[in-house]
């Protein structure tokens, strides 16, 4: 067995195709879209490059076929942000249910880390943003995964703990179905944000996108980027957002919070385009575009995907995210019945306060991923993510 970087296109194809040895048998698993992973190593798409580093490797038996992959990945910007010492990540982690290929993998990866200054890697996660390829999947293997979301064998949990990786979150992913009743608490904590004359909620138009792109920024930043691991959201970054999500936003499903005319909250929902893109084997060419317009068109997605909350400070236990939750609600369950299921975008366990909100809209958690952290010096003492 060897371990090879990836350094040119060939090395480069066998990392992306890997995977399709991996799940050819497992008939939940959706193909990732070739363009999505390839975006994550091209510095002209990830802006992550601008702040940080990553490296990419392979392994490969005597006959030269490739039995793993890994990334591992260095972003200044939140390597030290809310740990007790420099941290950075591995992730795009796969492999045969082989214990020696794995470790030599997870040994590549820290190898390299150790040489950037890193005293602890987390994994597997995303190089860029936390609403991309972040955690390990744990439960809910029987489930398809939403779009940009980990999928993985459950072998895969043994080989991280074996290791020494250690839970650091969990992640808990809710779902259920649309019209089905809500908590009479959620009304009751709704009710005193939607009687204040001074919250007003409406959906978003698309013909005024770059107004809600800028509000969506400014409450991101205040409500997330204070958190561990989440940084400030730029202009540029927010814009290259929604202009990636432009072409399958359904406006009726995105919803902002205003106080006195400024934005205080929103509530983002997507169609879950893995409903679609199941259809495509991870090719978006001109066969690939006829068939997602093909669904798009006929409304074939009956999926909504419940992404991200954000609420200021200032405004937080007030009962916006249930004026929120209402207020889409009054859309989806009556006027505009598209969707039949809805799964919330994972909230980890360091977040009880978002946990209790999406009990109340009346989910279970039906997914469960793990965000593992290994300190390279096991005698210091670790720390789970703490508690907002």
């Amino acid at each position: 067995m060897k371990i090879v970087e990836v350094t040119d296109s060939s090395l480069a194809r066998e990392f992306l195709l890997f995977p399709l040895s991996v799940y050819r048998n497992t008939k939940t698993w959706i193909r990732p879209l070739d363009k999505d992973i390839e975006a994550v190593f091209d510095p002209k798409k990830n802006k992550a490059f601008r702040s940080g580093e990553c490296c990419r490797w392979v392994a490969m038996d005597s006959d030269g076929k490739v039995t793993g992959r890994i990334a591992a990945f260095v972003n200044k910007k939140t390597a030290l942000k809310g740990n007790d010492q420099p941290t950075g990540g591995l992730g795009f982690f796969e492999c045969t249910e082989d214990r020696e290929v794995a470790f030599a993998l997870f040994d590549t990866a820290r190898k390299w880390l150790e040489e950037k200054g890193m005293e602890a890697m987390d994994g597997p996660i995303n190089f860029g943003e936390r609403d991309k390829w972040w955690g390990l999947l744990v439960d809910g293997f029987d489930l398809e995964p939403n779009y940009n979301c980990n999928y993985n064998p459950p072998y895969y949990q043994q080989f991280f703990e074996d290791y020494g990786f250690q839970i650091y979150f969990k992640q808990f992913t809710f779902g259920r179905k649309v019209r089905e009743p809500f908590h009479p608490r959620l009304y009751e904590k709704a009710k005193k944000a939607m009687e204040n004359p001074g919250y007003r909620f409406e959906h978003l138009r698309l013909k005024n996108l770059d107004k809600y792109t800028e509000d969506f920024r400014v409450v991101y930043n205040k409500a997330w980027a204070r958190h561990t691991g989440v940084a400030e959201m730029s202009s540029l970054q927010a814009k290259a957002i929604m202009k990636q999500m432009k072409p399958i936003i359904d406006e009726k499903i995105i919803w902002f919070g205003y106080y006195e005319n400024e934005p205080v909250a929103f509530y983002i929902n997507l169609p879950e385009v893995n409903q679609i893109f199941k259809h495509v084997n991870g090719k978006l060419n001109w066969i690939g575009k006829l068939k997602f317009l093909y669904h798009k068109t006929f409304k074939t997605c009956k999926k909504m995907l419940g992404l991200v909350f954000g609420v200021v400070p200032e405004h937080q236990g007030k009962g916006l995210e249930g004026a929120l939750v209402i207020a889409t609600a009054g859309m989806v369950q009556e006027a505009y019945t598209q969707y039949d299921d809805l799964e919330m975008n994972w909230i980890g366990d360091f977040n009880p306060k978002m946990i209790r909100v999406v009990e109340q809209v009346g989910g279970d958690i039906v997914k469960t991923h793990h965000t593992y952290r290994k300190l390279f010096d096991e005698t210091k003492e670790f720390k789970r993510a703490p508690m907002q």
